[in-house]
């Protein structure tokens, strides 16, 4: 089984850290792999970086049908370009977002997702009631930390992490508490065992899905919705220009 990771940023010491935790949790069999673009932002930040960041992010996809990849992560927790890679993939593809939800849901009742900037709040929101999820998570906090931060930063990252999850417990009342940053996720366990708390990192959560999906033989539906972008013949206008200019 090939589950192969994609960071949407071009930061690659996130994405280094994001295969590390991958392959903490992955089956010794599955074979797993990550890369990033080089020409998207350094961080997603708000709708302006997701949508500079998904062409390129489809462009993998598209190298990793060629290379016979079985199922991908979306390494970012604003789940960028889902339903456009679900119509390329053949196989199961996962949002680190949707997958770290579901397992949320799963395993307790209410939960707080933890994110860095204020502006990310409302984005997740969006998310977790496209998900479903609204009367299961209880709040949406940040730390007020970008995600470059959290990468150059972990232990301030840490510190702060752990204030809004005793903030959370106390407050919310979560049960879990989910990381909204693929870049948290080196730090889910020491926050789990510091705080008492189920800590759910989107990144593990989604890898050991994919596997599940791959193995009891899901792939992804390719009737109406998730089936392969149609094929456009040029117009005639494209193809007077084009003539024009040979």
């Amino acid at each position: 089984m090939h589950i192969h990771l994609i960071n949407p940023n071009s930061t690659a010491s996130m994405t280094a850290q994001v295969l590390e935790s991958a392959m903490r949790v992955a089956n010794p069999t599955t074979r797993v792999t990550a890369v990033n673009p080089l020409d998207t932002p350094v961080s997603i930040e708000g709708g302006t970086d997701e949508a500079m960041a998904v062409p390129s992010m489809l462009s993998e996809i598209v190298k990793g049908e060629a290379q016979g990849v079985d199922a991908y992560v979306i390494a970012c927790f604003d789940d960028p370009g889902l339903h456009a890679a679900r119509e390329i993939a053949r196989g199961p593809v996962v949002g680190i977002c949707q997958a770290a939800v579901q397992v949320a849901m799963t395993i307790s009742r209410r939960f707080t997702v933890i994110t860095t900037l204020p502006r990310s709040i409302p984005i997740i929101e969006d998310l977790v009631s496209a998900y479903g999820a609204d009367r299961h998570c209880r709040n949406v906090r940040a730390i007020d930390l970008p995600v470059l931060g959290v990468d150059s930063d972990p232990a301030e990252a840490e510190r702060l992490l752990t204030i809004q999850i005793h903030k959370a417990k106390l407050e919310d009342r979560a049960e879990a508490i989910v990381l909204g940053c693929a870049g948290m996720s080196a730090l889910c366990e020491r926050l789990s065992i510091a705080t008492g708390l189920t800590v759910i990192d989107g990144v593990t959560a989604a890898v050991k899905l994919a596997e599940a999906l791959v193995g009891a033989g899901y792939a992804t539906s390719k009737v109406n919705a998730y089936d392969f972008p149609r094929i456009k013949t040029p117009s005639p206008a494209k193809i007077v220009e084009q003539a024009l200019t040979r």
